[in-house]
């Protein structure tokens, strides 16, 4: 381990020792993951609480990774029920989306820590997380959630590799946001669009494609994979195949996008 990855993770550690006791937001996800383990580690059993929201924009894939972890870890875990299609506004797809989302997510999980008598409620973002058109991040300041991960300098390839040494599954696993990041500003998430778009992605990963979106635009599917992936993609049976099944679930037209995966790609039109 490098002197600074070092230092971070003391860092992160005494961050820990600060608070005492944390509700952690927990998808499941490499940021999450490891920001529950060092909590764990840090603060031991009974003073972490983590806590998973399931909602219409959570794939029911990886609420089975969630309770997986959760049974390793041995950690008390809480299951909300969240449907941020009832937020006024937010079925519009404004730009500013995500802090309706992050908003009404972390005041429940601030009633939680009150209820648990717990004095913080921390999430997992990160340093390369500035980088990207992120307006949750309005919401989690305002409710004055804490960002561990972020205080301590970590970016998105530090987590990796600290989660590869604590030997934690998530290490390499994919990046993941929301199905509604599947829709392009502006056009309306309904929970139809919302269960074509996770069947569609859910079949890709079935075919063994490592890191999948599927860009929802009404009636079209606009498929992102990995450069490296998109000649066998391309290959004549497995090409049918892909348009087929996306066609029974209800798209008209099945597109690839030629530059390839790339996180927050429905940001590049806000400039």
């Amino acid at each position: 381990m490098s002197s600074e990855l070092k230092t971070k993770t003391q860092k992160l550690k005494e961050i820990f020792q600060s608070m005492g006791k944390v509700v952690v937001a927990f998808s499941g996800g490499v940021d999450s993951t490891l920001l529950l383990k060092v909590a764990q580690d840090t603060l031991g059993d009974k003073n972490v609480l983590a806590v998973t929201a399931l909602s219409p924009l959570y794939p029911e894939r990886e609420l089975a990774g969630v309770k997986k972890l959760i049974e390793t870890l041995g950690l008390r875990h809480r299951l909300i029920q969240s449907n941020e299609l009832e937020i006024p506004g937010f079925s519009k797809n404004p730009p500013n989306r995500c802090y309706y989302c992050k908003n009404k997510l972390f005041i429940e999980l601030l009633d939680i820590s009150e209820e648990e008598a717990i004095p913080f409620v921390i999430e997992g973002s990160t340093l390369d997380d500035d980088r990207d058109h992120r307006p949750g991040r309005m919401a989690i300041q305002e409710l004055g959630i804490r960002s561990p991960l972020k205080e301590a300098g970590f970016t998105k390839m530090e987590i990796r590799e600290l989660s590869r040494r604590l030997g934690l599954p998530t290490w390499d696993k994919p990046s993941f946001a929301c199905l509604a990041s599947r829709f392009p500003y502006g056009e309306e998430i309904t929970e139809e669009g919302l269960r074509r778009v996770d069947e569609a992605e859910d079949f890709l990963f079935g075919l063994g494609f490592k890191q999948v979106r599927v860009r929802h635009y009404g009636n079209l599917a606009r498929i992102e994979i990995l450069k490296e992936e998109m000649a066998r993609l391309m290959n004549g049976s497995l090409r049918e195949k892909v348009v087929s099944h996306l066609k029974e679930i209800g798209y008209h037209y099945v597109t690839l996008d030629l530059q390839g995966f790339r996180s927050g790609s429905m940001n590049e039109v806000l400039g």
